[in-house]
């Protein structure tokens, strides 16, 4: 059950109890924590709603575009500096990065690769030949093995020491890291252009709900104490 319901279902029935039963301790107790607890469930609620005749209401919804563009310049100015792009292509000893394109080797269709050669050869002196055995049909069954043997040698070139420093040599250029400021600068403004105000509240709402909701009950609790000291001073 949500803790603020809670919190202030406790204050108001003590508060009920102490009218009721003529408990001056109780009613002062019960009606502080109540006063403590909806104070500050008030204004949690005042962050992401706007309420009528309270100015600063609504906070979150306001000032949305100003978060967006906070957001941004945070990811810009923390994130993505050239210091921090520099340091991901460098190992913890500065050496280059192992930037393992295997991966994408992988998916690389290669097919043109083999066309291109077979194009090559089809209008070349061999050209005569070729079209003696068959034309290009004839070394069709040759592509598979053909892609596989150039995928394998890729890889081994772009798994050397050396290829990997002339990358980062090349990556580490000022107008290439600035290119990649750029980029990664637009997709993020491009996603943040996606977000709504109802979203972000939605997503703050659900990340802080829970710590949130600390706030009401120590609310109540510290209201519930300062009531307790207020009414036995009378009783002194």
């Amino acid at each position: 059950m949500n803790k603020s319901i809670i919190t202030n279902t406790l204050a108001l029935i003590a508060t009920i109890l102490g009218y009721t039963l003529a408990q001056p301790i109780l009613f002062t107790v019960g009606l502080f924590a109540l006063s403590g607890a909806i104070t500050n469930w008030v204004a949690i609620h005042m962050l992401f709603e706007k309420v009528p005749l309270l100015y600063g209401s609504g906070v979150i919804p306001a000032r949305f575009e100003e978060f967006k563009l906070g957001i941004r310049q945070l990811m810009m100015t923390q994130f993505f500096t050239q210091e921090n792009i520099d340091r991901f292509l460098s190992d913890s000893s500065g050496n280059a990065s192992a930037i393992d394109l295997n991966p994408i080797i992988e998916k690389v269709d290669l097919s043109p690769a083999f066309d291109s050669l077979v194009n090559v050869i089809e209008n070349s002196s061999f050209g005569g030949m070729l079209a003696m055995v068959g034309g290009s049909e004839a070394i069709q069954p040759m592509k598979e093995p053909f892609v596989e043997k150039m995928k394998e040698a890729v890889q081994d070139i772009t798994s050397t020491d050396h290829f990997k420093q002339l990358l980062r040599d090349e990556l580490e250029q000022p107008d290439v890291i600035a290119g990649m400021q750029e980029k990664v600068s637009d997709i993020i403004e491009k996603r943040l252009n996606e977000l709504t105000p109802q979203l972000v509240k939605d997503i703050i709402q659900e990340m802080i709900r829970k710590h949130l909701g600390w706030l009401v009950v120590w609310g109540g609790v510290f209201g519930g104490l300062i009531g307790l000291i207020a009414a036995l001073s009378k009783t002194l």
